[in-house]
């Protein structure tokens, strides 16, 4: 990949890229409505709602139109891929899941964000997430909502949450001993789920996959810790028996039907749990994730979505204002309330009002963060201290090496298994081009 703002290499075939220009030439025009400023990202269920918004907002100026990627992140990240190769001036905003930044912007399909627009995209928001956000000291996306993990707990079978990944294991130990739930349930198929448990504990544990600047492999003493920890977990019958199958979902579904202790998993488990077990709900408790090194907070790694300017688009003032208005601070409110995504900009945390200031706050017709998010300063807390995945343009290279080589993490062999992937991160940060 070229530097800084080098052009995109076109990798996609010629007729494949003939017919995404053709179609960026159809979608790229303006509308009865002002210019069409096209959307892609990923589906949400209340972010038309946004884009309205924020098209009445435009008074006709411009119009924003939702094109839904697919649901699965790489399918998003590949369709996404083949038609900025391909040069395509359709898309004008780019929702990029937070490790595809430093990819975009290398190859030359992100605009920076300067002046104004920079300052309003970076006002607020909490440092992790602005982090993502950012290749070589510059701002290439404005922030939409950040997530992280929690322990999730039952309090009739844990009374007190674990801090300590070892004295969890300890806690489950002692439940498998008296023959209740006592499995750790986490995700550890062989996907990106199980790269975020690794990347949480290499953080937790003071270690480091990659140097700071991204562009060589460290593998430390805490990355060999993280090792350690995932091999005695996952070794002394305290994990599910679908362990290398399980992804959020499975997690969320073991947890439920009480084949689990603890469950590290996102928010959303907790308004799936109060839909399909309300009588339970007051029993469904969370904590910040357990710490490797005692007394030392976790450092869990944060995921979320960002919002980019395509260095194709035709409409690019548009699309920075249409960027932030759906990123706006009231519209991350609206869509955590909504849809359960957790905002960046810090402030919303603290919002006692609800989503409709008009009506009072009940708990039902008009929710607010303290009704929606009660674990709302876990996750805050849990954010100002986050870990962010190694940033590179090689991102997604290193990801399928890592979530390759740690499965099954049973068979993991701590010094071995870093060497191993000293070796194949290196090699992986040599590749040339994008992957598509």
């Amino acid at each position: 990949m070229g530097k800084g703002r080098a052009r995109p290499k076109r990798r996609a075939a010629a007729a494949f890229g003939a017919g995404m220009l053709a179609a960026g030439a159809l979608t790229a025009c303006t509308s009865g409505n002002g210019t069409t400023v096209n959307i892609y990202y990923a589906p949400e269920d209340s972010f038309q709602s946004v884009v309205d918004n924020c098209n009445a907002q435009a008074a006709g100026r411009y119009h924003i139109v939702y094109n839904k990627l697919p649901r699965g992140a790489d399918d998003q990240r590949q369709q996404l891929v083949r038609r900025l190769a391909a040069g395509d001036s359709g898309l004008d905003i780019l929702g990029l899941d937070v490790t595809w930044v430093p990819e975009f912007a290398e190859a030359g399909w992100a605009e920076e964000w300067t002046g104004a627009d920079k300052a309003a995209a970076e006002d607020g928001v909490l440092p992790g997430p602005l982090a993502t956000a950012t290749w070589n000291g510059r701002l290439y996306a404005a922030t939409k909502n950040t997530n992280v993990q929690l322990l999730w707990y039952d309090d009739r079978i844990t009374p007190k949450p674990p801090q300590t990944w070892d004295e969890m294991m300890d806690q489950a130990y002692a439940l498998k001993a008296a023959g209740k739930p006592d499995a750790v349930l986490f995700t550890g198929a062989q996907y990106e789920g199980l790269v975020v448990i690794y990347n949480t504990l290499v953080a937790s544990a003071g270690g480091h996959i990659l140097s700071d600047d991204g562009k060589s492999v460290v593998m430390d003493e805490g990355a060999v810790r993280a090792l350690e920890i995932l091999k005695k977990v996952t070794t002394t019958g305290i994990t599910d028996p679908s362990l290398t199958n399980s992804k959020e979902d499975q997690v969320r579904q073991a947890f439920q039907r009480g084949g689990g202790a603890f469950e590290l998993n996102w928010p959303f488990v907790y308004a799936s749990y109060a839909k399909e077990k309300p009588g339970d709900l007051r029993h469904f408790k969370w904590s910040t994730y357990p710490s490797v090194i005692p007394g030392q907070p976790a450092k869990t790694t944060i995921g979320g979505y960002d919002l980019a300017v395509s260095s194709y688009s035709r409409h690019k003032p548009e699309a920075f204002e249409a960027a932030l208005c759906l990123r706006s601070k009231e519209n991350q409110k609206f869509s955590a309330l909504k849809d359960g995504v957790p905002p960046t900009i810090e402030s919303i945390y603290h919002d006692e009002s609800g989503l409709d200031p008009a009506k009072p706050v009940d708990g039902k017709g008009n929710p607010s963060m303290a009704t929606a998010y009660p674990m709302r300063d876990s996750i805050l807390a849990a954010v100002r201290d986050a870990a962010v995945r190694p940033l590179t343009p090689a991102y997604q290279s290193l990801s399928t090496v890592i979530s390759k080589i740690l499965s099954p993490p049973s068979d993991i062999d701590p010094q071995a298994t870093a060497n191993e992937l000293r070796r194949q991160l290196t090699d992986a940060l040599q590749s040339k081009g994008v992957i598509p």
